[in-house]
């Protein structure tokens, strides 16, 4: 099969395109023919080892990905052969992803595939969808609470968004950099936009909330926005942080405890069976109704490896990238 894949650690051009055994699925697991392949920050971020070093000799990237079931291994039943699948955490303490035609995992990370629902656009489910229903389903949920969503141009902004508009929040904030990226978060539901470029993000929280804060913030970056979260928050609220920007997030102690704000924080590969199980579920059910709103802003072969995790670095695009398998 054809696969990209790295030997060690760094830039895109340690981005290799190849010939590689087809993988056999073992006991318990199926045999992915890839049509789309996901590429997400953690990608690039996991192949520089700025998060973690090489956990092995040789790795194909990638968490994500959508295709058809070819095969099956002993245990697993053959009526799923043929099978539309999205595929979550594909690369998550394993060496092999989704960047080659082919992918043998856990019958239970391949998930069926709606009808509707293309497979590029099932390459985006895996971490970016499940990171936002998690932050907005977690702790009590946002139904007629306030909701604070940072980065809401950004692949998990987008879909938190739509999560909690269809999860019943009473108000949605986004942030944003730019007007492009405004109307994106709007046209996903949200209530308003503020330019954290141009604007006093708590001030203009509070001047959009009547004063009283948000009950809960998707949070992008609590490295960056730590210090300034107890200015905009209710008191109780919960702030579901799955990322930073550097590895130390600071909170102000007094101001922060005396509104009793939660931070809750996640990985998305590590949620635990029953937490999973109720992401993908609600996640399914609103894909078959047609409810979810995707946002493929590039597609590239997967010869181009190297360029999608350049561009994603760069942040060049408003939305989800995705390589053709």
């Amino acid at each position: 099969m054809r696969a990209v894949w790295y030997e060690r650690n760094g830039g895109s051009e340690v981005l290799t395109l190849g010939e590689m055994p087809t993988p056999e699925p073992g006991p318990g697991e199926v045999l992915v023919r890839l049509a789309a392949s996901g590429v997400n920050p953690s990608d690039w971020k996991t192949r520089r080892g700025s998060t973690r070093p090489m956990a092995f000799p040789r790795v194909i990237p990638h968490s994500d990905g959508a295709g058809v079931i070819e095969a099956v291994g002993e245990g697993v039943a053959r009526g799923r052969i043929g099978e539309r699948v999205w595929i979550w955490n594909g690369q998550w303490k394993r060496p092999f992803g989704t960047a080659a035609e082919y992918i043998a995992l856990p019958a239970a990370q391949a998930v069926p595939l709606p009808e509707g629902t293309s497979f590029e656009e099932g390459a985006c489910l895996g971490i970016p969808a499940l990171t936002a229903l998690h932050a907005v389903a977690t702790d009590g949920g946002v139904t007629g609470r306030r909701v604070l969503v940072t980065g809401g141009a950004g692949a998990v902004g987008h879909y938190a968004i739509q999560f909690a508009r269809l999860l019943g929040a009473a108000q949605i904030l986004a942030t944003v950099s730019g007007e492009a990226k405004a109307a994106h978060a709007m046209a996903a539901g949200a209530d308003a936009t503020i330019n954290y470029r141009r604007e006093e993000v708590p001030a203009r929280v509070m001047e959009l909330t009547g004063g009283r804060g948000v009950d809960r913030v998707v949070e992008v970056d609590l490295a960056g926005n730590g210090p300034m979260l107890h200015r905009l928050c209710a008191y109780g609220a919960v702030v579901a942080g799955y990322g930073s920007n550097t590895q130390e997030a600071v909170f102000p102690f007094s101001p922060t405890i005396q509104k009793g704000i939660a931070v809750r924080f996640f990985i998305v590969y590590e949620l635990d069976a029953a937490q999973r199980a109720a992401a993908i579920g609600a996640l399914q059910a609103w894909l078959a109704r047609g409810l979810v709103r995707h946002a493929v802003a590039a597609r590239l072969p997967l010869a181009e490896c190297a360029r999608a995790h350049d561009e994603v670095e760069q942040g060049r695009h408003i939305g989800n990238v995705v390589l053709a398998c």
